[in-house]
């Protein structure tokens, strides 16, 4: 875990690695910043408890035809608390969805215990809309 001058983690540095781990499609480095009985919440979806099943919904979103990318606008640590506004892009083969997050991340430990997401499906549909239909424009015009 990444430490400060000080010896304590540094708990930005850690979402912060985190992120780019998932970004560069390595799980297990991902992994390494969970602790063992982490909690992750995504508005609207079920919760999903312990990294086993962490890691398992993360290889899932993990395999040929999918990517991930996070685009960090704003981050800040208060102590085992982070905050981040990001903007998140899911590909799934030809169609792209790109929305804003807000991430609230609890550390103990040096690792995310608790990493919760909040987005509005609106945004996620209208992102999948305007991406697709993009991507499809492109496709057209490159004959």
């Amino acid at each position: 875990m990444a430490a400060g001058s000080d010896g304590r983690v540094d708990s930005v540095r850690v979402v912060e690695e985190f992120f780019a781990a998932l970004t560069d499609m390595d799980v297990e480095r991902a992994a390494a910043h969970l602790a063992s009985d982490v909690v992750w919440q995504n508005t609207g979806l079920p919760t999903v408890r312990g990294r086993a099943k962490v890691v398992r919904a993360l290889r899932f979103a993990n395999r040929p035809g999918c990517r991930f990318d996070a685009v960090m606008h704003h981050v800040v640590g208060d102590g085992d608390a982070v905050l981040t506004e990001r903007t998140d892009t899911l590909y799934v083969g030809p169609v792209r969805s790109t929305f804003w997050v807000c991430g609230t991340f609890e550390m103990r430990g040096g690792r995310i215990a608790v990493w919760r997401d909040r987005y509005s499906w609106g945004n996620v549909a209208a992102g999948t809309v305007t991406a697709t239909a993009r991507g499809l424009r492109e496709r057209v015009r490159r004959g």
